[in-house]
């Protein structure tokens, strides 16, 4: 009775190392294998495709950098040169008042008033210009919804459609990128008969 107890529990004992056995040779990583597989040129390959990736990745960042860099140094006064503009603008609103008010035209010392606000005018202007800021040139011009933004149409029956024949805000440029678009008037040709359709009637009445 002895040794068959003593055989039956050697026999027991071994199952579960069998299946301890068929655990760990079925769970082996599949990693393992594929490596195991390739050849050392597929290999090679393949890091060399990491390698690309990687350069091509630290490229664009070296790239975004600059561009962010140098915009920094380029229009890093962008703001501050948008703001800037409406002092020019209080300078032409005030001068534009003095040029219409009848009592102080009459007044001692008008004309100096004035020579000493075109003075200002053209040395902000002047300094703008030093920083790489331009006004934009509208009158004469043809409409340009880049540059210019049309706020009224002005019936002409000499000038062609889109001609800008009024300028109400003057608009800058800062180098090649736009500090804000001039606000103008453009020209709207009017036949002669639409123009005066009561003369017309007049005359076809005639006849």
């Amino acid at each position: 009775m002895e040794k068959e107890k003593t055989e039956d529990q050697s026999i027991s004992s071994t199952e579960p190392l069998a299946e301890k056995n068929e655990t760990t040779e079925t769970d082996a990583p599949s990693d393992e294998n594929n490596l195991k597989e390739k050849t050392p040129e597929d290999q090679i390959a393949v890091l060399e495709e990491k390698i690309v990736r990687q350069y091509a990745e630290m490229e664009n960042q070296r790239r975004r950098y600059e561009k962010e860099r140098d915009d920094a140094y380029e229009y890093g006064g962008f703001s501050f040169a948008k703001e800037t503009l409406n002092l020019i603008d209080n300078l032409e609103r005030s001068k534009l008042t003095l040029e219409n008010d009848d009592s102080l035209k009459s007044s001692e010392g008008f004309e100096k008033i004035i020579n000493h606000l075109d003075i200002i005018y053209k040395d902000m202007i002047s300094i703008l210009k030093k920083n790489n800021i331009h006004p934009i040139e509208s009158i004469g011009k043809k409409l340009d919804p880049n540059l210019h933004q049309a706020m009224m149409e002005i019936e002409d029956e000499n000038k062609e459609n889109g001609i800008i024949l009024q300028e109400i805000q003057k608009g800058f440029m800062m180098k090649d990128r736009l500090l804000r678009p001039s606000l103008v008037g453009v020209a709207k040709k009017v036949d002669k008969k639409q123009q005066n359709p009561a003369e017309n009637s007049k005359n076809n009445e005639k006849k």
